[in-house]
């Protein structure tokens, strides 16, 4: 069933004024009679980015189960209120190039979603998109899992499969959990992907950063933290990927109150070969 959630809504705060704001929406359980398995780990995914969100400023809304035709009126509607600054949507169910599968296993364009963002109240907006869905079913192997591709189903026709990075509007940025083709990992803890941005966001050094250089940052840890093990599927690994038409810099997730962002001139020399020097011993995972 549909499950709607709001939080942070200024008519209940007093607040008149646009915030930057965010839309979640995660598919856990699909209806009787779709041949796709449920997604119990998307429920910690969508409970955490609501909390590391909201402390960040952003209004937050959160559904749970939609269909495919109510997963294109949220974003429809997302794209036509009012924002301060920067918008964030998260859609997470499981997928294939091009499109991700609502709670009724209908097939949602990711071209279509993108092309709402073109509205007049997006317009000179931060618009930031990140997909944890499978694009395919490869892996280094080709080990059958329990990820969120789409055992089965016929894939979108083939200028479906290009169009939505066509239909990308100016000024946004989207990132996908995984590459063209490739499986996004799952598991009862929450997916790699959308956990490792929390964790960024909860890190003072994460979330003062300009958000491609977050992206970059992600992008690392996902890469070189990120292990399975167990059985067949030791050594897996997973790589994000990201897709910008910003023509700005942007720091939407620096503390409002907090220190000042990571302006350009403290982040020269400041590239994806520093990041990785500084980085930690990667730590294993299991997905199994």
């Amino acid at each position: 069933m549909f499950s709607p959630i709001r939080a942070s809504d200024p008519s209940q705060t007093g607040m008149s004024r646009a915030r930057n704001r965010a839309l979640v929406v995660s598919v856990v359980a699909f209806d009787r009679g779709v041949d796709l398995p449920a997604r119990k780990g998307a429920k910690r995914d969508t409970k955490r980015l609501h909390k590391v969100l909201t402390r960040l400023g952003f209004q937050v809304d959160f559904h749970t189960d939609p269909t495919a035709e109510e997963i294109y009126q949220l974003f429809k509607e997302a794209s036509e209120g009012p924002v301060a600054d920067c918008f964030v949507g998260v859609l997470s169910s499981h997928g294939e190039e091009g499109v991700v599968f609502g709670a009724d296993g209908g097939a949602v364009r990711l071209a279509r979603i993108f092309s709402c963002f073109e509205s007049p109240a997006m317009v000179g907006k931060t618009k930031l998109f990140f997909i944890q869905a499978c694009r395919g079913v490869e892996l280094d192997s080709g080990v059958e899992v329990e990820t969120d591709s789409a055992p089965g189903r016929a894939a979108a026709e083939e200028e479906d499969n290009v169009s939505h990075y066509l239909s990308i509007p100016i000024d946004t940025a989207v990132m996908f959990a995984t590459p063209p083709g490739y499986s996004a990992f799952m598991h009862l803890t929450g997916s790699v992907f959308l956990q490792t941005l929390c964790d960024l966001l909860e890190e003072e050094g994460g979330r003062s950063l300009e958000v491609t250089r977050l992206m970059t940052w992600l992008n690392f840890r996902v890469a070189y933290r990120f292990q399975a093990r167990g059985g067949q599927l030791a050594g897996k690994k997973e790589m994000p990927c990201f897709v910008s038409r910003l023509t700005r810099q942007a720091f939407p997730f620096a503390d409002a109150g907090g220190a000042e962002p990571a302006r350009a001139k403290d982040l020269q020399g400041l590239n994806a070969t520093v990041l990785i020097a500084t980085s930690t011993r990667p730590r294993k995972q299991s997905i199994s």
